[in-house]
């Protein structure tokens, strides 16, 4: 099936985005130019730009679009930001979050998944992103400190290892609460040894797996 993008993508962000209140034009315009499309294999490749999340294999999801925006938006990025992203999936919020920041360091523990995501990251041409296939409960401490994180799997509570991997004046992004059932979007900003928590919409992610979360049982 061939996709017009660029219209699928038009609409998506008028109907499924700036519908919802979100009106961040470098997001918007990321996500019109990114072909979310490419992320998604065989037949779901029709669903790419509907409105909810789609299978990509291994229990793991592309997220819904409004959700990826709404993410990123809490965010706040700014281009100059060195950003870690913990769980890759498919690499399209990875993509979107090269579009608007300086560097995206992104940690899968999903080998399959992670080696797709590369190919299909470098075949865009983005070339500000680092891969590490692991636990991304544990973060990446040897690149030093993060301006933002983003955590794109439930988590049971906040790992501290992602904490104190967040710059000064940084935004931690996660869901945090039973996989199960539903969670609650939460963001977390460091001003020096504090840090200040406020709650965003509820919402439904895979669990996040490692040694700072739930267990691969």
């Amino acid at each position: 099936m061939l996709f017009d993008n660029k219209e699928l993508a038009e609409k998506m962000i008028r109907t499924q985005i700036k519908s919802r209140g979100i009106y961040n034009e470098r997001i918007c315009e990321a996500m019109k130019r990114i072909p979310r499309h490419l992320f998604i294999s065989g037949s779901a490749k029709q669903r790419a730009y509907g409105d909810y999340p789609v299978s990509i294999g291994h229990g793991q999801t592309i997220s819904q679009p409004y959700i990826v925006a709404l993410m990123t938006d809490l965010l706040q990025i700014r281009e100059t930001n060195r950003i870690l992203e913990i769980g890759t999936g498919s690499g399209y919020q990875t993509a979107l979050l090269a579009e608007l920041a300086e560097e995206v360091y992104t940690i899968e523990r999903i080998p399959e998944l992670l080696k797709r995501a590369k190919m299909i990251l470098n075949s865009l041409g983005y070339v500000n992103i680092y891969f590490r296939e692991g636990d991304g409960t544990v973060g990446w401490s040897d690149e030093g400190l993060f301006h933002r994180i983003i955590v794109t799997a439930a988590a049971p509570f906040i790992p501290e290892e992602l904490k104190n991997q967040l710059a000064d004046n940084g935004i931690l992004v996660i869901p945090v609460g039973d996989y199960h059932s539903y969670q609650v979007l939460k963001v977390i900003q460091r001003t020096g040894t504090r840090f200040e928590t406020r709650e965003s919409i509820g919402c439904r992610f895979v669990p996040l797996i490692g040694k700072y979360a739930f267990t691969d049982e």
